[in-house]
């Protein structure tokens, strides 16, 4: 209970921030770009996935703005609630600017009795994005925190399927296995010299 009352704090905190990123309006170059997907993916099953992944890859913080959505919606002809159920069930989607580094924490049962909450709990003091005592308890599901300077972005999702590999970490796309802080720690130390 205590980590939906910490989330929920986190979330409304950084609501200022997620409504400035989600009404940021794609330019010439972005629209122009969006086009040009559409068309390569026209008319194929799934094409809307496809669509998405790609404009959101494209995105230098890796992220799909509502307008971005709006825009998208538009020229496929695909009602918004459509496309921003689309965005939201899937845990790739990303609706607000993402860190240069991304950290994913499997919050899955495996990883969560080997130790993942204190690998949570731990990066995020680290950080400077949470305290130890805020999560204590329950799972963490759906937590996509940044850092002020963008420089990290920290997500859970409930489970890698990797769970003989327990507890994992995602760090920039790498599945890690059998993590604890200290590798975690050492992981953190090497990216942050890679930014310097």
């Amino acid at each position: 209970m205590a980590d939906s009352t910490f989330i929920k704090e986190l979330l409304l905190e950084r609501r200022s921030h997620v409504l400035d990123a989600l009404a940021e309006t794609p330019d010439a170059n972005e629209r122009t770009f969006i086009d040009q997907v559409i068309v390569s993916r026209g008319g194929r099953p799934g094409n809307l996935l496809g669509i998405l992944q790609v404009v959101q890859n494209h995105n230098p913080r890796s992220y799909l703005s509502l307008e971005t959505l709006r825009y998208i919606a538009d020229k496929t002809e695909t009602q918004l609630s459509q496309l921003f159920s689309v965005a939201t069930f899937y845990a790739f989607f990303n609706l607000e600017p993402q860190g240069e580094n991304t950290v994913c924490i499997c919050r899955g049962t495996a990883c969560h009795t080997r130790g993942s909450r204190e690998l949570l709990e731990s990066l995020l003091l680290e950080l400077g994005l949470g305290q130890q005592e805020d999560l204590s308890g329950g799972s963490a599901d759906k937590l996509a925190l940044t850092t002020p300077d963008g420089r990290f972005t920290v997500r859970t999702v409930a489970c890698f399927g990797q769970c003989a590999l327990a507890p994992v970490v995602e760090i920039n796309h790498s599945i890690c296995g059998h993590v604890n802080e200290h590798t975690l720690q050492r992981q953190l130390r090497e990216l942050e010299r890679e930014i310097k």
